[in-house]
């Protein structure tokens, strides 16, 4: 019998909704954290061929964890109500989709933009709002263009000049456009590009004076639309990534080795023509239909803009994905990234097993890059863990002065834990580990969200 490994282990959607309030913890929270911890993934419902299913085709479900005064006052996890999950949970839909063939639940991201909840996705598909519990208010025109893009699930917030950035993308369009919005997500400006070929554009860069275009040989294609995911990898396409002024107009584009972006850890400006980006590599032939066979790496790209060359350059080999860094470092010089060592990622399972051989150990990974060195924070070969959220301390002396945050499944008790780790004692015990009544799936992107209602 054929087994979806996207259906098994921690993989598994989780069939109920929980509410659980005053959480146990083992260590301290630090008393200054007032927020929530938040993240969003696929979690399907009413699946109805387990082989033909796709993991990241799950309508969304957020989990979330509310901290304040040393305390985990709760835990929840929620559908995002789109029409589909409205109605199989037999409940009224909430708000009214622009289109009904795009009213899909958005799975891949988690943001609080000037106090409200947003579920976000890609393609053209629109956010959906949520209360501070996690309910859902609606789909929403955050980022809405009068061309139908709308936010993407990458958008970037630049902590220096106070704006909300997006690289949306819409699904059989060669064009994509840089969305440009003030902290409160009202659209200021934007620019369109032609990207010949459809190719998915996932996630982008920026620094200060630029915006950074991944085009890679993953490619939109029609006769694949039945399968549920329209990409194909197109051998013949050549990666590229361009290079666009912030303020918009002409992009210069530079050829790479093929390759698909997963996710950036950084970019910035290291000279007056030279910029450096360092994101998470997957080699050639990637499937989006099985993200979880590939075995992505952390790159650097060097561009000399005036010499007009690109180097790459392989960081680390170790298979890994979610790079995350303090976000006060966005777009600018910066020396610590972190990344997550998952299962997720490991080598695929053979026909009679659900994971490979080979060993493997989950963990999260801190990344030196001024010196080159990279510290793991170990947590086991069945610990699953998720993507670490750097958290900035009280009162930061320096840029790792703070903590990464994250769900990590405990053996133990079969549930999961909210792990917090001092990022300047890595491989230590973790400070606090708050937990759930329950076992948060594997998912994809989240985010602390400082601040009460």
């Amino acid at each position: 019998m054929t087994r979806n490994r996207y259906l098994l282990g921690n993989f598994a959607p989780v069939t109920e909704e929980v509410t659980a309030y005053d959480l146990p913890v083992t260590g301290r929270i630090p008393a200054h954290l007032d927020g929530r911890y938040l993240r969003n993934g696929p979690n399907p419902i009413g699946i109805e061929d387990p082989t033909a299913h796709i993991w990241t085709l799950g309508a969304g479900m957020v989990h979330g964890v509310r901290i304040r005064d040393g305390r985990a006052e709760w835990y929840r996890n929620r559908w995002v109500r789109s029409g589909m999950v409205a109605d199989r949970l037999d409940e009224p839909r909430r708000g009214t989709p622009i289109d009904e063939r795009m009213d899909i639940s958005p799975n891949v991201q988690i943001a609080g933009i000037d106090g409200r909840t947003y579920a976000l996705i890609e393609g053209g598909i629109r956010p959906y709002e949520l209360t501070y519990e996690l309910d859902t208010v609606g789909p929403c025109a955050l980022g809405a263009t009068s061309e139908g893009y709308s936010a993407n699930a990458h958008s970037l917030f630049d902590p220096h000049a106070g704006e909300l950035h997006s690289l949306a993308f819409l699904y059989g369009s060669e064009y994509v456009q840089h969305i440009v919005m003030d902290a409160a997500g009202t659209v200021r400006r934007t620019t369109t590009v032609h990207v010949p070929g459809n190719p998915y554009m996932h996630d982008f860069a920026l620094t200060e004076r630029f915006v950074l275009l991944y085009d890679s040989p993953v490619v939109f294609s029609p006769a694949h639309l039945a399968t549920g995911v329209p990409y194909t990898w197109d051998e013949r396409r050549a990666a590229r990534v361009g290079v666009m002024p912030r303020e918009g107009g002409a992009v210069r584009w530079f050829e790479l080795e093929p390759h698909l972006v997963g996710h950036t850890l950084n970019a910035h400006e290291r000279r007056e023509n030279e910029l450096v980006i360092d994101v998470v590599r997957h080699p050639p032939g990637i499937s989006l239909r099985d993200i979880g066979a590939s075995r992505p790496t952390l790159d650097r790209w060097t561009i000399d803009l005036a010499a007009e060359t690109v180097k790459e350059e392989r960081l680390d080999d170790r298979i890994q994905e979610f790079p995350r860094l303090n976000p006060l470092y966005s777009g600018r010089p910066y020396r610590y990234g972190y990344t997550a060592a998952v299962e997720l990622y490991a080598p695929p399972a053979g026909p009679d097993d659900d994971r490979p051989d080979e060993g493997f150990s989950n963990a999260l990974l801190k990344h030196d890059l001024r010196r080159g060195a990279v510290e793991a924070h170990e947590f086991g070969r069945d610990a699953a863990v998720s993507e670490g959220v750097f958290v900035t301390a009280e009162s930061p002396k320096a840029e790792d002065d703070g903590y990464v945050m994250a769900y990590v499944f405990n053996p133990s008790r079969g549930a999961t834990d909210l792990v917090i780790l001092a990022a300047q004692d890595f491989g230590g015990e973790p400070i606090a580990r708050i937990h759930l009544p329950v076992r948060v799936p594997l998912g994809l992107h989240g985010n602390w969200v400082s601040g009460a209602p």
